[in-house]
This record gives structure tokens, C-alpha cells and sequence, in this order.
């Protein structure tokens, strides 16, 4: 089966022998893949000039085994190929100015539902076993996706005392703070589209080490699920200026609620050292609300 991320690619190695409708659709396509991605194959034909027939028999020429793999790719080639502009235009173009806040919620909470019916469960519990049997825990996310990483590695850290949270602004720094990986050691790779390249060069690297390689990213077809041995596939979309992570959020939830449910000891611990911490050294003396008297100390000029 083709894959849906060389479209262009399909397109351009079998131009020369098209025909000049096949022609036709092809550079409408490459010049206008975000607005074809949404046509049937009547509708294209239709716009293009062309009959039905001659879109799908295109589609079978360069490559897919119809009109619904091709569109697949098309999706995929939208996902990695819209910038900030074009995400704007699509996001005041589909969404009601009054209704903003009820459709951006109503479609992350179809992005959980979705991803809560299609995650792979098995896949859930192996990546479980591998984060409790590493010697080392390290989270790489970059760009949008930096969030996420260091969300994740707050928590873990709350477990483990083993999490490194890979921070860096070059692939050079990567491997820097990634040099002591080894095939006794689990790496979570966060990515979503676009994705970043660092953040593949990341698992690459942990997987030539022999290191657990867990990714949680958009699909199968993801580039970061090359190197890995467990997915964790969640719902997102980038058809908007806001990435919408929500769903890969709440897996992410998901994998801290689990791992502390499998190390309640270690965590009741840990949190318990925490509280001595705070009260010893009077972390918050001046600023957490006291929730029994309902008052805020305040020190006022002039007090002792």
C-alpha cells in the first residue's frame, strides 16, 4: 500500500507521462492541495475540468489504490504543510464569530472521544512496564509539544527520582544531555505536526543506544513511530492558529494516574517529603490561602 506522505513526490516522478487531464489535476493539486483536500472526486473533476473516471483513474496512476488513499495523503500533506496563515483564514472561514468558544470545545472533546475509541490499549500497558523498569526516564518534546514534555516530566518526577527532561535549543545539546542512553533506559518521544525534526534525530539516537523508544504523536504514519516500539496514537489538529493537544493532554494524564496507582508507596512518600519541605523552609507562608479560617496573611508596613 502507498504511503500518504509523498504525495508531491508520487506527483512529480510521473509527470512526464500523463496525459494532459492527468497534467491538469496535477497542478492543481501541488498549487492547491489544502482546498482539494476537502473535494469528492466528482467535485475536483468538476472544478478541474475533467470527468469523475479521469480523477480516480489519477489517483490509481500515481500510485494508490483509490480515491480514498489518495485523499488520505491529501490530509496528510495538509498537516504538514499548512503555516500560521493559512490555519487563520480556515479557522475565521469555519467557525462563527458568536460560536467560537462552544465549537472549540465541542471539537476537543470529540478529539478525546475519538482517541479514547482508537487507542491502542495493549500498547498503553507496555509503555506502563517499560517506564517502571527503566533505570532512566527521559521526555523530549519540542515546540508546542515542550509543554507537554515538561508536564509529564513534573509528574514522573513526583515518582521517580531517574527523569530527565530533555531541554535544548539545538540537535547538538540533544545528544549532549542524551549521552549516557542506554538499552536499560525508556525515552518518550512527544510529537505532533509538524513535527520536529529534533525531536526525531532524539529517538533515532535512543534507538542505535537500544533504549525503549515510546512515542506519543497523530497516526501510524507518524515519522516518529520509525524508531518505536509503542504508540501512543492521540487525536490532534493543526487546522487552526491553536495546536489542539488536549486529547495527547489527557493520555498523558492517563500515563501519570497509572504509574502512580502502580507505585502509591513511593508517591504517598514522596508527597510527604514535599509537605516537610514546604513547612521546614516556609515556602508558602505569604502566599497559599489557609482553606480552614478562609484568610490571606498580610503584613502591612510598620508590623513586626
Amino acid at each position: 500500500m502507498a504511503t500518504t506522505t509523498d504525495l508531491i513526490t508520487k506527483i512529480n516522478e510521473n509527470y512526464g507521462k500523463m496525459s494532459k487531464g492527468q497534467k491538469l489535476l496535477a497542478n492543481y493539486i501541488i498549487d492547491n492541495y489544502d482546498k482539494a483536500v476537502f473535494y469528492t472526486a466528482a467535485k475536483l473533476g468538476e472544478i478541474i475540468g475533467v470527468s469523475e473516471s479521469t480523477v480516480v483513474r489519477f489517483a490509481a496512476f500515481i500510485g494508490y489504490s483509490g480515491y480514498p488513499e489518495f485523499q488520505s495523503a491529501l490530509e496528510e500533506l495538509v498537516r504538514n504543510k499548512l503555516n500560521s496563515s493559512d490555519r487563520i483564514e480556515i479557522t475565521n472561514g469555519g467557525i462563527e464569530q458568536n460560536g467560537v468558544l462552544r465549537t472549540v470545545l465541542s471539537s476537543d472533546a470529540l478529539k478525546i472521544k475519538n482517541t479514547m475509541e482508537s487507542i491502542d490499549e495493549a500498547a498503553f500497558e507496555n509503555a506502563v512496564e517499560a517506564i517502571l523498569n527503566a533505570r532512566r526516564i527521559y521526555v523530549v518534546g519540542i515546540r508546542t509539544c515542550a509543554p507537554l514534555a515538561s508536564f509529564l516530566a513534573f509528574y514522573l518526577n513526583m515518582i521517580f527520582d531517574n527523569v530527565i527532561n530533555v531541554q535544548t535549543s539545538s540537535t547538538s545539546e540533544l545528544f549532549e544531555q542524551m549521552i549516557h542512553i542506554s538499552k536499560e533506559d525508556v525515552i518518550i518521544g512527544i510529537s505532533f505536526p509538524r513535527y520536529s525534526m529534533r525531536t526525531l534525530k532524539a529517538l533515532e539516537f535512543a534507538n542505535n543506544r537500544l533504549a525503549n523508544v515510546i512515542t506519543i504523536t497523530d497516526s501510524i504514519h507518524s515519522p516518529m513511530n520509525l524508531y518505536s516500539s509503542c504508540n501512543l496514537i492521540a487525536e490532534s489538529d493543526m487546522h487552526s492558529i491553536v495546536d489542539s493537544l488536549v486529547a495527547p493532554l489527557s493520555v498523558i494524564n492517563a500515563l501519570v494516574v497509572e504509574l502512580c496507582n502502580r507505585k502509591q508507596s513511593d508517591v504517598a512518600a514522596t508527597l510527604d517529603m514535599i509537605e516537610n519541605v514546604w513547612n521546614e523552609y516556609q515556602f508558602y507562608e505569604n502566599d497559599e490561602i489557609d482553606l480552614v479560617d478562609d484568610s490571606i496573611k498580610m503584613t502591612y508596613p510598620g508590623e513586626s
